[in-house]
């Protein structure tokens, strides 16, 4: 019920038009040809109030203000009141922008306003009482136009700011999701495989063996399950509980029953930033994963240090990894994109890089307040 009288009260401005009657309803002077020539000017002039409320184009804007500042100079000749086609103009010129283009123009039409008193030839006392107060009402109104007109385009901006921010938190947020949900699957589906490949190979000798592999991909596919709905239902509640530094007890003993050999080294207070703390988790199960596809099982050692005092941590692994068409090299590949961005988007640094003495090293250091 709102939006046709927001749309429709621009029009109310126009019983300000009634100044037009003042004098011909007053001056015993007053012809019939001065009545219509007051009709000929509104009607003259609507058809440009209506233009200037819709006009957006600046040079279209300048060009309806012009006609209605030459309507009123004009009008002024034969009626005192046309000087108020002056003021609707000085309305609209709080539409220009920049401002420094409203107040030009702003003071051109007060300056429009001082000649119409001198040129205007209707009686002084007319002249005095409907075209004097034209110069200080183009200014006031003109200087309220351009306040307004300005708090208008800086809402439009916030407007604009808010979309941009709610696109991005978006964006940021799928990105987050589409991170843990390649952390979570891509470790436990490595576990699974490189079960699975132990068990076709103990099913025939060690049948045993190959069930007690079978049972930890049970366990693993599990665990994973687990970890997907847990993702799943942060998308619906963010507040979820997230990984904390404690769960690298877990991970390393579930590399660990995957056959990798890892030691797990902490130090320092464990307390820390829970977004932190969250990705030093992901960095280590990403880095773990890679262990296990591109190193298999033929590393021979595999060190997790996490230092929780300067927030770091430090994945190595004494294998070269083996390329292949099924086993990329360790350096590429979107596990490595996503860990840099979770890191930097915490404002630290990521550095992967191979050791001269062979294996791969992934280190990782995060501030301890949040950028800036």
């Amino acid at each position: 019920m709102r939006q046709p009288v927001t749309r429709y009260a621009p029009y109310l401005w126009l019983v300000y038009l009634g100044a037009l009657v003042f004098q011909p309803a007053f001056d015993p002077e007053t012809t019939a040809a001065d009545w219509l020539a007051t009709g000929v000017m509104v009607a003259a002039f609507l058809p440009l109030y209506r233009a200037g409320l819709a006009e957006r184009d600046q040079r279209r804007l300048m060009f309806v203000l012009a006609a209605m500042a030459g309507l009123g100079v004009v009008g002024t000749l034969v009626n005192a009141g046309a000087g108020v086609f002056v003021v609707y103009a000085a309305a609209f010129a709080g539409r220009l922008s920049p401002v420094k283009r409203a107040v030009v123009a702003v003071a051109v039409l007060a300056g429009l306003a001082a000649v119409m008193f001198l040129i205007s030839t209707v009686p002084l006392p007319w002249r005095l009482l409907a075209v004097g107060p034209i110069t200080v009402l183009v200014l006031v109104i003109g200087a309220t136009g351009i306040v307004d007109g300005e708090r208008r385009r800086t809402q439009a901006r916030l407007r604009r700011a808010d979309e941009e921010i709610e696109r991005l938190a978006t964006i940021a947020e799928r990105e987050r999701i589409a991170r843990d949900l390649h952390d979570v699957i891509a470790t436990s589906l490595g576990v699974i495989v490189v079960h699975a490949e132990a068990a076709e190979e103990l099913i025939a000798g060690d049948p045993a063996r190959a069930a007690q592999a079978m049972r930890r991909v049970q366990t693993t596919g599990r665990e994973a399950l687990a970890e997907v709905r847990e993702i799943l239902a942060s998308v619906r509640e963010r507040g979820a509980i997230s990984p904390d530094l404690t769960d690298l007890d877990a991970l390393v003993k579930r590399m660990r029953g995957a056959g990798l050999p890892v030691s797990y080294e902490r130090r320092g207070d464990l307390s820390v930033p829970a977004d932190r703390a969250e990705v030093l988790y992901r960095l280590a199960q990403e880095a773990l994963t890679n262990v296990i596809r591109h190193a298999g099982l033929v590393a021979t050692h595999v060190r997790v240090v996490v230092d929780a005092n300067d927030v770091t941590m430090e994945v190595t692994d004494d294998a070269p990894p083996s390329p292949g068409p099924h086993r990329p090299p360790i350096l590429a590949g979107n596990g490595i994109a996503g860990m840099r961005e979770r890191v930097q988007a915490l404002g630290g640094t990521l550095e992967v890089r191979t050791r001269s003495t062979g294996g791969v090293c992934l280190s990782s250091r995060l501030p301890i307040a949040p950028p800036s």
